[in-house]
């Protein structure tokens, strides 16, 4: 085997290996030692690069039967057999038909046979032998990641392991260098360094900040062949970033800060943020704001999310008190390492400066709510309360909501707020009046504030005790002195402080009854004698006086009605009716006035009625005995003649003094059937107008006359007609001074009355 072995390492390293390896195995295809068998030996070695190159010679089979005169047959089977070693059946030959590689299968194992060729019988047992695929340097080292990722804590000391870094070679570990790596550094010096047995990186610098450069890209090469020249070689990429430590402290890029905050701010509200920076992430930059000292006005909080400083307000602003604050903050890391806080301060310090502005703010109420008492019954216009509001900016005007004071009971003083009634006020109607006073910025009226105002009616003894219900009382005729009859008792809507105490009394003393009082407010009626009577007096009027003890004392007198009524030994009551007594027996004086007042009242409705109707009666129009009345004709149409006889009413009477007006008097109801044509009346006919005047004005200034209207109408006869009127109360003195001729001219329609008249006058 030590043989073997030189021979293989000496045709490794020398530079014509394949005649080298030929030549080891071209002694009739034998090595040193021979099989069990005697007849081959048992394996053989065949470098993987260049199997295959042209059926390449792998070794010879020799049996001892073989003698060379072509009767010997040998046969190869086993791996690969046929398909990637031929054997020569003549001379044994071994030859392989591919290239084989050694990463793929390292050895195989094959049978060879020896057989009589023209009778196939095994001369020699089969033997079994082994060919070896010897390695070479065909594998570079190859990594498992094409790039890498690593981190290591920033101010990490020289020597400190980030990550290793393997790769592997598919080279036969065990025979020479092939597979043997070193590892090196191609890129990322002076930074990282690396083990070159290991490939562990390493850091190789002091003092690496995170926050100067935070990421690195290191080549790392793995070569083989212990990193001789010739070998191969492998890289692969490690990204390392530098993990941050708390290695700086927060500060202020600006220690001086100027805030404005309006007084109107509420309280809890933000006015301003201030930022300290901290080169440091994640929890190493996280801060905490304060107030050095605290402050009774201001306040600063962490926003966990941006990690600032928000000011907001504890207190609410006044800019007419004051205008300016001043206070220190400090910032500090919550988090704090521990190497690195030795001879370094992790905090920082800042003035920050806040001016308020003024804004136009609405009046503010000293008390919010109001509640006032008032006495009730006070006059109008006396003092309720006073209300105040405080407005820096402006003056003040005071009203009330009337929507809160619909009946108007209060007023105010627009300028000092003084509340005042306007009416009485009743505690029994109302014990609380709810209003709302609103305060309004002269300057600017949309600047208003209310408050509300509760008004409480103190009560004053002003209402008199009364009965608590109505008594329904009686008394038995048989009844004795002493005997109780009612319990009354009394109410009062008053409220006095200390509960009520009533008194009661009969005033003036009663012969009949007597009243006790039981100081509980409540009194008992008792009888002062017994024996009533139904038929002497059926029913008695007690008045009751009730006294109050609150002041000022108020009292009043309720009357109790008691009847007497028939009852039996029990004292049950069975009849209160009056017997009826006979008329013999007389009438009490009562009875007798009573039936005397209704005679009385009955007369005085008959002369009233007696009067009404002699005042219904209306007097004739015309009363005088020398009256005369003609029959008036109506001629409705022109030439009807005496055959017209259709009476014509007498209210187409018309006084001339309404005609001129061309006025109806209020009491006519008209009944002209053709329209009014005027014509001139005659000029002698006073008599008739003063006739009718006369009578006009006795109707008028009649006291007796009814008072509804009538139809009382007088005019002139005859109007509508183109005739004028025909009666003889127009006419003249006689009749011989009338000349008729013109009725001859008035057409066919008049001739026969011409005739009369005209005929009567030639005689």
């Amino acid at each position: 085997v030590l043989v073997i072995m030189c021979v293989q390492l000496f045709c490794l390293f020398n530079t014509s290996q394949i005649s080298c390896i030929q030549s080891c195995f071209k002694s009739d295809g034998r090595i040193l030692q021979r099989s069990k068998r005697g007849w081959m030996w048992n394996q053989f070695f065949l470098l993987e690069e260049y199997a295959g190159n042209d059926h390449q010679y792998v070794g010879k089979l020799h049996s001892n039967m073989d003698k060379g005169d072509g009767t010997v047959k040998y046969v190869l089977t086993g791996d690969g057999a046929g398909t990637l070693f031929l054997i020569d059946e003549k001379s044994g030959d071994i030859h392989a038909t591919k290239r084989l590689d050694r990463e793929e299968k390292a050895m195989y194992t094959l049978h060879a046979k020896v057989l009589d060729r023209s009778t196939n019988a095994e001369l020699e047992p089969d033997t079994e032998f082994n060919i070896k695929i010897h390695d070479i340097n065909d594998n570079e080292p190859k990594f498992a990641r094409e790039i890498y990722f690593a981190s290591v804590p920033e101010m990490s000391e020289v020597g400190t392991s980030v990550v290793t870094v393997t790769a592997t070679d598919a080279d036969d570990q065990t025979y020479g260098n092939s597979a043997k790596l070193v590892y090196s550094i191609l890129q990322g010096q002076p930074y990282f360094s690396v083990d070159s047995e290991n490939g562990t990186i390493k850091t190789a610098l002091p003092g690496m900040d995170r926050e100067v450069k935070e990421n690195y890209q290191v080549v790392i090469q793995a070569k083989d062949m212990a990193g001789q020249m010739g070998g191969l070689s492998g890289t692969t990429t490690v990204s390392i970033t530098l993990s941050d430590v708390n290695d700086s402290p927060p500060r202020f890029a600006n220690h001086s800060f100027r805030v404005t905050a309006v007084e109107s701010t509420e309280i809890g509200g933000a006015i301003g943020h201030i930022k300290a920076d901290d080169p440091d992430v994640g929890r190493n930059a996280e801060m905490e704001y304060s107030i050095v000292g605290g402050h009774d006005t201001f306040n600063i909080i962490t926003d966990q999310t941006t990690q600032e400083g928000v000011i907001v307000i504890k207190k609410a602003l006044d800019y007419e008190s004051k205008r300016d604050y001043e206070f220190r903050v400090e910032v500090k890391n919550t988090y704090l390492d521990a190497r690195f806080i030795h001879g370094l301060q992790f905090k920082d310090y800042a003035t920050v400066r806040v001016t308020v502005e003024d804004v136009d703010e609405p009046p503010v109420f000293t008390r919010n709510p109001y509640i006032i008492e008032v006495h009730e019954d006070t006059a109008a216009g006396s003092f309720v309360g006073v209300v105040s509001a405080r407005d820096p900016d402006a003056d003040n005007k005071y009203s009330i909501d009337r929507h809160t004071d619909l009946e108007r009971l209060f007023n105010i003083d627009s300028v000092n707020g003084t509340i005042t009634t306007l009416k009485a006020l009743d505690r029994e109607m109302s014990k609380w009046h709810n209003i709302s006073v609103v305060a309004t910025e002269i300057n600017n009226p949309r600047q208003t504030t209310r408050v509300p105002v509760f008004i409480k009616v103190l009560d004053v003894n002003d209402n008199a005790p009364e009965f608590a219900m109505s008594y329904d009382t009686f008394v038995c005729e048989n009844v004795k002195a002493g005997q109780l009859i009612q319990t009354i008792s009394a109410v009062d809507t008053d409220e006095p402080l200390v509960g009520h105490k009533f008194v009661f009394s009969i005033s003036p003393t009663n012969p009949n009854f007597t009243i006790v009082d039981r100081e509980d407010n409540t009194a008992n009626i008792v009888t002062r004698r017994g024996g009533f009577s139904r038929r002497e007096m059926n029913m008695y009027f007690l008045p009751v006086v009730i006294s109050d003890n609150d002041y000022p004392i108020q009292s009043s007198t309720s009357t109790l009605i008691v009847r007497v009524c028939a009852c039996d030994s029990r004292g049950n009551m069975q009849s209160c009716n009056p017997e009826v007594l006979p008329f013999s027996d007389g009438l009490t004086t009562g009875a007798l006035v009573a039936i005397l007042l209704c005679v009385i009242i009955l007369l005085m409705i008959v002369v009233l009625f007696a009067a009404l109707r002699r005042q219904r009666k209306k007097e004739p129009l015309i009363i005088s005995k020398e009256d005369v009345r003609d029959n008036v004709v109506s001629y409705n149409d022109e030439g009807g003649g005496e055959e017209d006889t259709q009476a014509f009413d007498i209210g187409t009477l018309r006084n001339p003094e309404v005609m001129d007006a061309n006025k109806l008097r209020r009491d006519i109801i008209p009944e002209m059937l053709f329209p009014f044509r005027r014509t001139s009346p005659i000029k002698d006919n006073t008599d008739v107008r003063d006739f009718i005047n006369g009578r006009l004005q006795e109707n008028d200034s009649d006291p007796t006359a009814p008072p509804y209207d009538s139809l009382a109408t007088y005019a002139y006869e005859g109007s509508g007609s183109l005739a004028e009127s025909l009666s003889s109360l127009e006419s003249a003195a006689t009749e011989g001074d009338q000349d008729y001729d013109y009725l001859s001219n008035w057409g066919p329609q008049f001739k026969k009355l011409a005739e009369m008249y005209i005929g009567r006058n030639l005689n």
